[in-house]
């Protein structure tokens, strides 16, 4: 509930728990719902009673997560089936049911802060939207997401305020972080944040890595898994899945220009710098929060880390020509993300000339979410959701505030 500790470093569990083989055993018998209600068990114990934890898991995880296959070697985990068409919402309202179930006889408002760069604040916006008790502030940077991913954001009402930031998705980031740690706010606002800062931002996303190795029709193949990466959110799940005893021999941290953990892995050197806009912009991020949880999974050995994650990157363009190949070789239509990720699972692949694989790109959003560009690349008109369609015809709403923190922490004690 809290989100960060109070020394402003993330919550872990203090051992990440392992699955009886029965449950291996049984994998290919059992619902998604199923997976993620034996995933969150084992970390939530009795904090949650099993009826209403399985509530929670009925009323989040609705909808799919299909590994659609491209040929017999390579598949694509798509994540965008959920209401805002983007992978935060398995999180983000996996959280917004906890949050509220642990809120329900508090008198005390709860004010969630978020930091977005594109997807994560319309998730959590659309998964809080009208629940009693909790009040959503989003931080998004002005000018850096897509105009699709803003009307998202910023066309709710009720409990949900958007606050449009004059600075990048590491300035919203840097005010989240510093609310949580001024005393004057902490004894005047009960903070709480839905980033995957907050470790129950992750441990929902770990149930569709484990959904889509059930969903691999081979077996004693090697899996690797490649995850568009900016934050690091998405990849902490997917390990914390394979330490619970998940197959996934490789997983891939693909990045775009914000490569500063591509240059972690093979230098050693963690260099944060601001980050640059990109076509991929959910990746935009120059100061990745969840490092210090994959460091801290490995021990802190960097060799050890690099046994199981390989990382590449790639600019803009060749976003572009990822976005172009994939069409053309497999009639899929793949967005900038997802093909950041295809990028670099075929450039692993190449390396080690494997043979003998399962690989499996992670499709973050919808492409419809990113228009402009992959109808440029394709020279065909994507079909656009309803949801998508029916928010762009709404009024924005949002709040300008420039970057520096008092305009903020002023901001949120005028909201009192």
């Amino acid at each position: 509930m809290h989100g960060l500790a109070s020394d402003g470093g993330l919550f872990l569990p203090e051992e990440i728990p392992s699955f009886p083989k029965s449950f291996w055993e049984s994998l290919h018998s059992i619902s998604f719902q199923e997976i993620g209600y034996q995933t969150a068990k084992l970390f939530i114990g009795d904090e949650i009673s099993e009826p209403k934890l399985q509530e929670i898991i009925q009323r989040s995880i609705n909808f799919p997560a299909p590994l659609v296959n491209l040929n017999d070697q390579m598949h694509v985990l798509e994540l965008f089936h959920g209401p805002t068409l983007a992978f935060k919402d398995f999180g983000a309202q996996f959280m917004a049911r906890t949050m509220e179930h642990f809120v329900k006889d508090d008198n005390r408002e709860l004010v969630i802060l978020v930091a977005t760069s594109g997807d994560t604040g319309s998730a959590v916006a659309h998964g809080f939207y009208g629940v009693e008790g909790i009040k959503v502030f989003l931080l998004y940077p002005s000018g850096k997401v897509s105009a699709i991913q803003e009307k998202q954001l910023t066309t709710l009402d009720k409990n949900i305020v958007a606050l449009e930031i004059h600075g990048t998705f590491d300035d919203c980031q840097h005010l989240v972080k510093s609310a949580f740690t001024d005393d004057d706010l902490k004894e005047k606002l009960n903070l709480s944040s839905a980033n995957s800062i907050n470790i129950a931002r992750l441990i929902p996303q770990s149930f569709y890595y484990i959904n889509a190795v059930k969903q691999l029709k081979s077996s004693g193949k090697e899996i690797i898994v490649s995850v568009p990466s900016g934050n690091l959110g998405n990849i902490t799940a997917g390990l914390i899945a394979k330490h619970m005893g998940l197959p996934i021999a490789k997983f891939i941290a693909a990045t775009n220009s914000n490569d500063v953990f591509t240059k972690y892995l093979s230098s050693g050197k963690f260099e944060p710098r601001k980050s640059v806009q990109t076509y991929s912009n959910a990746m935009d991020v120059g100061n990745p929060s969840n490092l210090e949880r994959v460091r801290s999974l490995f021990g802190d050995d960097l060799e050890e880390m690099k046994s199981e994650i390989a990382s590449f990157s790639f600019n803009d363009d060749e976003t572009v020509s990822g976005i172009k190949e994939v069409y053309d070789k497999f009639g899929y239509v793949i967005d900038p993300h997802g093909s950041v990720g295809y990028h670099a699972m075929k450039k692993y692949l190449s390396l080690q000339n494997k043979k003998d694989y399962d690989a499996i790109v992670v499709e973050t959003a919808h492409p419809a979410k990113f228009k402009g560009v992959v109808e440029n690349t394709i020279n065909r008109e994507i079909e656009m959701p309803e949801r998508l369609a029916e928010c762009i015809k709404m009024k924005k709403h949002s709040i300008i505030l420039d970057s520096k923190f008092e305009t903020f922490k002023d901001f949120l004690l005028s909201t009192r």
